[in-house]
């Protein structure tokens, strides 16, 4: 499996992870919980409508982290790619998760659902013993 896998799957096996952003010199920490892979690429969804796009917008750079029991914790940074360019299976598959967590949305193409991925993404396996391994992305 490599990296971009490696990262998506562990996001997908916890039942929600973190994503932060920063407003001005405020951060900003939300639960997330949908990653996928298709073409070599991460890509994440949540809606025009949210906070979290326009902080993203003003400035592209996040952080997330996501933590399993007995397995360590992911840590990936990077500058979000709003320019929305998913593929069909990534739409539905976003779509079907975010309605069911109870967003309300008029379709895949609904236009405030939307979808970004990572420029200059880095990454670390993390293990409470202080170690941690990049991840070649």
């Amino acid at each position: 499996m490599d990296g971009i896998d490696a990262v998506a799957h562990y996001l997908a096996s916890v039942p929600a992870w973190y994503l932060a952003t920063c407003e001005g010199d405020q951060p900003h920490v939300r639960p997330f919980s949908f990653a996928a892979v298709k073409d070599g690429r991460i890509w994440f969804c949540t809606a025009t409508t949210k906070d979290v796009y326009r902080e993203l917008a003003a400035n592209p750079k996040f952080e997330l982290t996501a933590w399993r029991p007995g397995s360590g914790w992911v840590i990936m940074r990077g500058r979000a790619d709003l320019d929305d360019r998913a593929s069909d299976e990534v739409r539905r598959a976003g779509f079907e998760h975010m309605t069911g967590l109870g967003e309300s949305y008029d379709g895949p193409d609904d236009d405030t659902l939307t979808f970004f991925t990572v420029k200059d993404a880095e990454a670390w396996m993390c293990d409470i013993d202080g170690s941690w391994t990049p991840v070649k992305l």
